[in-house]
């Protein structure tokens, strides 16, 4: 699986006349705030949106079916090759269009609608999945095929990444963001386990090739979810023109947005390259196998889910909560670099993912809370870019600094720039909580 002059925006739900994200509107009473204090607490109030659950349910199966790909993917290449060299190409090659394009996909996505535009890129995915499953199973998927399928889906995720994020700001009222971006997280890195997981089991029964027709299918049931979906809209807005530019100035006039932009292209650029470090950490550090290295993803991959869950828990991401958890990440990561014994490293890892994800997904949070609903899709585009975009060039940073230092040099690398990123936000001075949903909105 893993936006535009028609853009949806979110219902106001705090009341009758009420602006969004209030505790409700004047004359409701105490009764009223209780009842809506009530309704919106909890990690997982998002779920209450009837279109949300829609979403979620089809997110769920679409995840995890990547990830059994992915890993069907690269086992395929190994058998075909026998070289890790040919394995790290196909994945280098399925990064450069995010490299080069990323930035430029949120524009489409907002000229479009959001939900038509996810069935087409929804499906598109599942017909490469389908694709590559009938080629494997006449013995036609060579490594050239695998390719480009591969560059074809990252094509494709070029606009379906940022219209997925800007998506789910109008599932959900304002007040349950946090908690709906938080969920899509836990999705995503619970997905990261799962589909790996049943991959090996199937790969071990019956090969490589049904582990792609698991991902076909479980297209259907997010494009399923998608033709039910209705978002909480009170009307669309129009774009008022331009592209990326434009979006770029929008965003260098708010530090709402700036700020978290250039946290994450930071941190993602220098600290999120577990790809590179885990293994060799796990074989050259603690002198372990391949199982050592699986169990280093795991806890990895558990603290993540945590990590993303707990950030439901807050209704509107402060400045601070964003500062302290770059800070945290980066302590984490520090911890890691000293761990003595695998035993050790398990669970500061289990720690750096709780931390860094609890950073992605508060990010995350405050880009959608705080661009306009006309400028959503392009800002989540930069976003897409700097977390996701910017991997090869980290991946190559951080091997020519394995190279000389070792691992533990790498994640040290990984916790300044944690640190940096958390003094540049603290020394930025910005109003404490200006909803942009209640000053970007155009009057209904």
């Amino acid at each position: 699986m893993d936006r535009d002059g028609l853009a949806v925006v979110p219902e106001a739900t705090a009341g009758p006349a009420g602006p969004a994200g209030s505790e409700g509107s004047a004359g409701t009473g105490a009764a009223g705030s209780a009842a809506s204090g009530a309704r919106r607490r909890g990690a997982f109030r998002a779920l209450r949106s009837t279109p949300f659950r829609w979403y979620f349910a089809g997110q769920i199966a679409s995840a995890s079916g990547t990830f059994v790909q992915q890993t069907a993917v690269a086992w395929l290449v190994l058998q075909l090759t026998g070289s890790a060299a040919s394995l790290g190409l196909v994945l280098a090659v399925g990064g450069i269009p995010s490299l080069l394009l990323g930035p430029f996909g949120g524009g489409l996505a907002d000229r479009f609608d959001l939900r038509r535009l996810l069935i087409v890129t929804q499906a598109t995915y599942g017909l490469l999945a389908a694709a590559l499953w009938l080629l494997a199973a006449n013995g036609a998927a060579g490594v050239p095929v695998v390719i480009g399928i591969t560059v074809a889906g990252a094509l494709v995720g070029v606009v379906d990444s940022p219209a997925r994020q800007a998506f789910v700001s109008a599932l959900v009222p304002p007040d349950d963001l946090a908690s709906a971006v938080s969920l899509n997280g836990v999705v995503m890195n619970s997905a990261r386990v799962v589909g790996p997981a049943l991959a090996g089991v199937l790969i071990a029964a019956i090969g490589t090739t049904p582990c792609f027709a698991v991902n076909a299918v479980s297209y259907l049931a997010v494009l399923v979810a998608l033709v039910f979906v209705r978002p909480l809209s009170a009307g669309v807005v129009r774009s008022g023109g331009g592209g990326l530019r434009d979006a770029l100035r929008y965003a260098r006039g708010r530090e709402q947005l700036w700020v978290p932009l250039t946290m994450m292209a930071i941190v993602g650029l220098l600290a999120f390259n577990f790809g590179v470090v885990l293994p060799v950490l796990a074989k050259e550090t603690f002198d372990g196998s391949g199982g050592t290295y699986g169990a280093m993803s795991t806890v990895l991959s558990v603290g993540s889910v945590l990590g993303s869950l707990g950030v439901g828990l807050i209704r509107h991401p402060r400045r601070p909560y964003l500062v302290g958890a770059a800070l945290a990440f980066g302590l984490a990561l520090a911890a890691t670099a000293a761990a003595p014994t695998p035993a050790v490293a398990y669970v500061t890892l289990f720690l750096t993912g709780a931390a860094g994800f609890t950073f992605v997904t508060l990010a995350s949070t405050t880009l959608q809370l705080h661009s306009s609903p006309a400028y959503r899709g392009r800002i989540m585009a930069l976003w897409v870019f700097v977390y996701l975009g910017t991997t090869p060039i980290g991946s190559a940073v951080t091997g020519w600094v394995l190279d000389l230092g070792g691992p533990r040099a790498g994640l040290l690398v990984g916790a300044v720039a944690c640190v940096v990123a958390a003094g540049l936000a603290s020394r930025v001075r910005t109003p404490a909580h200006p909803d942009a949903l209640l000053t970007d909105l155009p009057a209904r």
